[in-house]
C-alpha cells in the first residue's frame, strides 16, 4: 500500500523540516514500503524557503484530490514571531481535515494550535519557541523537552533536525521497529537520541522575575551561583519568610526557589564543562557541590550524563583529529553495531511541562 504524504510549504519555510522527513520517506520507499509525497502551499507554485532555495511547481490544496495519508505542517521563524496568517491556516484547515493524521515539524505546531488542533493535547515545539506557544495558547500542554509528542493523530516535534526522528516514529507506526531502524542506520542518525531537546538549549531561558524584591535576589543567584541559596538564607537576605519567598517564586516564575536555583547551578556547570574543567570542579563552582548531585541534575533535567553533555556540544572534531583533517585510523562506514536506542537508564525527555498559563 501507498501512503500518500503532503508536505504543507510556504514563503520563509525551514528547508531542513522539509527535506530531513522527505527522505525519511524515500529510503522507505527503497525498502519496499513507499510513501507518495508532495509538496502543497497555500496557492501553489513556487516558493522560497528562508535559506534562499526555491521549492518549485508546489500543489495548491484545492488541486489535492487523492485521499491524504499525512498531513506534515513545516516550520519557520515568522510563526512563532507573528503567528500564521490566514492564508496558511485555511489551507492547513483544509489538508488537516481529511488527513489520517496530522504531524508538525518545530513551528509548525504554531499552525496546529492556532486551528484549536491541539487544545488539551501534549505538543511540543523548538525549545526557544515553547514558552511562546504555551503563553499564545494555554490550552496546549506543551513539553519543552521532547524531541517529538504524539497525541491522538497529531504528532508535533522539536526544531529542525527533529523532524527526521519525527518521521522515523511515523514510519515504525507504518511499518515497525526493523524498518525504522534500517534507515536510521543509512541516514547515520539515532534511531532514538539520548536525552532531550534542553541538552541543546541556552542557559535559563525563563523571563526575569517582575517584581524589585525577586529580580534582586535572583540577579544574586546568577551573579554567584556557588554561593549559600538555601531557602532560608535567600529568605533571609531578602528579609521575608520561607513561605512568602516560595510563593513570589510561584507567582512570578512558576517555580519553586530549590528548582529555580538548581536550573542556575546546572546552566553554570554547563557552560564550565564546556569551557575545559572537570566533572567535580564544576559541580564545586557551580554550587551543586558534589559529582554525585551533578549527575543526577544532569539526568533528571537533560537526559543525559556530564560526560556524554561535555563530548557532544564541545568540539566537532573527532578524537585524534586536528581541524581539517581526517583521521586515518576511521572506518569508512559506520560499523554494524552503532547504538540506535537511548540508554536505559536514562529519561529520553523530562517529565516537567512548561506552565500553560505563562511563559
Amino acid at each position: 500500500m501507498t501512503r500518500r504524504v503532503a508536505f504543507l510549504v510556504f514563503d520563509g519555510v525551514t528547508l531542513l523540516d522539509v527535506s530531513g522527513p522527505l527522505e525519511v520517506f524515500h529510503q522507505a520507499g527503497r525498502l519496499g514500503h513507499p510513501y507518495r509525497t508532495a509538496l502543497v502551499s497555500p496557492d501553489g507554485g513556487t516558493v522560497t524557503a528562508s535559506n534562499g532555495v526555491a521549492l518549485a511547481d508546489t500543489a495548491a490544496p484545492r488541486d489535492s484530490r487523492e485521499p491524504l495519508d499525512t498531513l506534515v505542517v513545516a516550520g519557520a521563524d515568522h510563526l512563532a514571531a507573528r503567528g500564521p496568517d490566514a492564508h496558511l491556516l485555511a489551507a492547513a484547515e483544509r489538508l488537516a481535515g481529511p488527513a489520517r493524521r496530522v504531524a508538525s515539524v518545530c513551528s509548525g505546531a504554531f499552525v496546529l494550535a492556532a486551528l484549536g488542533l491541539l487544545d488539551g493535547r501534549r505538543a511540543t515545539t523548538h525549545w526557544r519557541h515553547a514558552p511562546t506557544l504555551a503563553l499564545r495558547h494555554p490550552g496546549v500542554l506543551v513539553e519543552p523537552d521532547a524531541l517529538h509528542v504524539q497525541d491522538g493523530r497529531y504528532h508535533t516535534s522539536a526544531g529542525i533536525s527533529a523532524g527526521i526522528d519525527l518521521a522515523l516514529a511515523l514510519v515504525e507506526h507504518d511499518h515497525g521497529a526493523e524498518t525504522a531502524r534500517t534507515i536510521a542506520r543509512e541516514l547515520v542518525v539515532f534511531m532514538q537520541r539520548p536525552g532531550g531537546q534542553s541538552q541543546f538549549s541556552t542557559a535559563l531561558a525563563t523571563p526575569p522575575a517582575r517584581g524589585d524584591l525577586l529580580r534582586t535576589l535572583t540577579d544574586a543567584v546568577l551573579a554567584d551561583p556557588g554561593a549559600d541559596h538555601s531557602l532560608p538564607a535567600m529568605a533571609a537576605t531578602a528579609a521575608v519568610s520561607t513561605r512568602h519567598l516560595t510563593r513570589l517564586f510561584q507567582a512570578e516564575l512558576h517555580t519553586t526557589p530549590a528548582r529555580w536555583v538548581e536550573r542556575v547551578r546546572l546552566d553554570r556547570a554547563r557552560q564550565l564543562l564546556l569551557d575545559g574543567h572537570s566533572i567535580t570542579a564544576a559541580a564545586r563552582l557551580s554550587g551543586l557541590g558534589s559529582d554525585e548531585t551533578l549527575r543526577r541534575a544532569f539526568a533528571r533535567r537533560l537526559g543525559t550524563t556530564p560526560t556524554e553533555y561535555r563530548n557532544r556540544f564541545t568540539t566537532t572534531i573527532g578524537p585524534g583529529a586536528q581541524a581539517g583533517e581526517t583521521p586515518e585510523h576511521l572506518p569508512s562506514r559506520a560499523p554494524e553495531n552503532l547504538p540506535t536506542r537511548a540508554p536505559e537508564n536514562l529519561p529520553t525527555r523530562a517529565p516537567d511541562r512548561l506552565p500553560a498559563t505563562n511563559a
